[in-house]
């Protein structure tokens, strides 16, 4: 079982479902998936750099990556109907709580000057935080990275407020900035 996965089911539920006042069991909030997706613009101009972020993707995920196409074409950005312009994965169950629990417990804190992480929740519970270097996973090598790319990693609650999904992140180790004053 997963470190995190153990961890929300002896410490978060019995603790989240007291805060919030949930008597059924059922209806305690919970990670249902994780999607990390990297925006890989400049791959219509090099194809090695889309290459490069399905590597770094599948590495730090343990998942193959879908490559994700443009929809439209643009002329300013060079970009035509078709072209590969991103790759994402989405994570559940058990790599999705081993992710988890390494993006927490190693990638957070290797960020340079980290003060908190923002809360951009969504209006459901559902939270996207963004990275600007993949060089923060420890499945990375550094001397191998040919081009930093940043990605964006957002987490679906079953949480129906913000409050309540800022409540389990915490509650599962999410560093958040304390509100000043």
């Amino acid at each position: 079982m997963a470190r995190l996965l153990e961890h929300y089911q002896t410490n978060v539920r019995p603790k989240l479902a007291e805060d919030l006042g949930i008597e059924n069991p059922m209806a305690i909030p919970r990670l249902k998936k994780v999607v990390v997706s990297m925006g890989v613009g400049k791959a219509a101009v090099d194809k090695k750099i889309m290459e490069s972020a399905q590597k770094d993707l599948a590495s730090i995920t343990g998942q193959k990556p879908i490559v994700r196409k443009a929809r439209k074409s643009v002329s300013n950005f060079k970009l035509r109907e078709g072209m590969d312009v991103g790759a994402m994965v989405t994570l559940r169950g058990k790599r999705m709580y081993e992710f988890m629990d390494r993006l927490i417990n190693a990638g957070i804190p290797r960020l340079r000057d980290f003060r908190g992480l923002k809360t951009n929740f969504d209006g459901r519970g559902n939270y996207s935080m963004g990275l600007s270097e993949q060089t923060i996973f420890s499945e990375i090598n550094l001397d191998q990275v040919e081009h930093t790319l940043g990605m964006n990693i957002t987490m679906v609650t079953s949480a129906g407020s913000d409050a309540a999904g800022k409540r389990l992140l915490e509650l599962m180790g999410m560093p958040f900035r304390k509100a000043e004053g």
